[in-house]
């Protein structure tokens, strides 16, 4: 049963989707972040890498036309114009000793690499490192220079705006990101509802129904889609369970009335010969009364069982070749003394050979149902014809027509439920279930049976059959049946 209580939001679908969607989201763009991080950062590492290899060069020129001393008063310059904290430079015999510098009291912890002095006198004209200055954390981007002359250029350029530029973009997309989680968790809330909203609507549709509803429908869209899909296979299941449950009530409440007058009759014989029966013939004619009652209802459950089985697929056809010509034949021959009784005509046309693989003891009982209502509905002085033919792309054609009473236009989309008789007042011989079985074993072989008719003018009913083939779907039918 459905719970009266709601789903906890956190347990919703809806939810779920909500946080896949948020979490691809916010992995996504942290991924784009790091990305976009690195590569600012190495932009601008590369920056400071070109700057420092044009003053280099700058130097270089210095050195070679003008000498050390010009070196010195350049270097002074340029750290004075661009800034104690920002830039230094200190120049190196290769032995590693200073011999000038610009002011070196911001810088005091940065020292000299020997390797780095090596290597740019080995020819390594330019060497990069970076350094973090103790007690500060910052960095400090430093280059190594072979100017001529056998002295060594250290030049070291502050990255302090860098890492605060770095910082400030960092702050800025973590703001950002934070928005948008939060604007894609809500637009993802939204989609997902809106995603499920069909499969809200058809819990909802199934709690009614189960509260007893059963004409609540879930609505269709015309978007076509799967949540469409489900919405209309699911009506269709409604469909199929209101018109059982229908006929299950309306079977009951014909079944009430079937059985009840055999019954009533049966304790009536007892109950008559029980008070008056005087001897052993009498209480014999009360038993025989009473096995007829019985048999009439076992026949009638019997009908009404095999009319199920055969519907809901249970089982498998007897399938075989089988000859519908001889079976109408034995037909006619079967019903010929009842129709001579009735002083009815039960013609036989000229039949062509047609042949069909199928279930013969179903089949029989088809035909043998059509000619019995024929005879049974048609008036003395009446014709009843049957006729077989085969026809093109259609199959196999079985006709049987009379001149009986008729059914009326109101009547005729009803006369193939179970139980349903024509006569209201259910005075007639018979259950009501012979043309609910033809169409079930029609249906069962993959055909259907139609009907033509006009009150007071006759009827006919079509029953057409494919030739020699059953579809897959069909072939489950009525195996059990054969032991009733």
């Amino acid at each position: 049963m459905y719970s009266k209580k709601g789903i906890k939001a956190r347990h919703t679908l809806a939810f779920r989707l909500t946080l896949w969607y948020a979490g691809i989201f916010s992995l996504s763009a942290c991924i784009a972040f790091i990305f976009f991080y690195l590569l600012m950062t190495s932009m601008f590492r590369d920056q400071t890498d070109r700057d420092l290899y044009r003053q280099a060069g700058i130097f270089s020129t210095i050195m070679a036309t003008d000498g050390v001393e010009f070196v010195k008063r350049f270097a002074a310059l340029e750290s004075q114009a661009s800034g104690e904290k920002k830039i230094f430079y200190r120049l190196f015999y290769p032995t590693g000793i200073s011999f000038s510098s610009s002011n070196m009291s911001y810088w005091q912890d940065i020292g000299v690499t020997r390797a780095n002095i090596e290597q740019a006198l080995r020819g390594n004209s330019q060497i990069y490192e970076t350094l973090t200055i103790p007690n500060r954390a910052e960095q400090v981007r430093i280059l190594y220079s072979n100017i001529g002359a056998g002295v060594i250029l250290q030049l070291g350029q502050s990255l302090e705006n860098v890492a605060s530029f770095v910082e400030a973009f960092r702050q800025i997309v973590i703001a950002t990101l934070s928005m948008l989680v939060l604007l894609s968790a809500g637009f993802g809330w939204f989609l997902a509802r809106r995603a499920v909203s069909g499969v809200q609507a058809v819990t909802r549709t199934a709690r009614s129904v189960s509260a007893g509803s059963l004409e609540e429908r879930v609505p269709v869209n015309t978007r076509g889609d799967e949540i469409d899909q489900l919405a209309t296979t699911f009506n269709a299941m409604l469909d199929r369970i209101q018109h059982l449950v229908e006929g299950i009530q309306e079977i009951s409440d014909n079944v009430a009335h079937d059985l009840k007058s055999p019954l009533t009759r049966i304790r009536g014989a007892a109950e008559i010969a029980l008070t008056t029966g005087k001897d052993v013939a009498e209480f014999e004619r009360m038993a025989a009364s009473n096995i007829e009652e019985c048999d009439r209802l076992l026949d009638m459950i019997n009908t009404m069982l095999m009319i199920s089985q055969t519907e809901a697929g249970v089982g498998e056809l007897v399938k075989a070749d089988v000859d519908v010509n001889q079976i109408v034949k034995d037909a006619c021959d079967l019903f010929q003394p009842m129709a001579a009784d009735k002083r009815v005509d039960l013609v036989c046309a000229e039949i062509e050979t047609a042949s069909l693989k199928g279930d013969m003891s179903l089949l029989q009982r088809l035909v043998a149902n059509l000619v019995d209502n024929a005879i049974k509905y048609t008036q003395a002085g009446g014709r009843v014809d049957v006729s077989v033919h085969t026809k093109k792309h259609h199959g196999i054609v079985l006709t049987v027509a009379d001149t009986g009473v008729g059914i009326s236009e109101v009547e005729l989309p009803h006369i193939f439920k179970r139980f349903y008789r024509c006569d209201p007042s259910r005075s007639t011989t018979g259950a009501g279930l012979g043309l609910s079985l033809a169409k079930a074993i029609a249906e069962a072989h993959q055909g259907r049976i139609k009907v033509k008719s006009e009150a007071g003018k006759g009827s006919i009913f079509t029953v057409v059959l494919p030739p020699r083939k059953l579809a897959g779907l069909d072939v489950h039918s009525v195996s059990s049946i054969k032991s009733i």
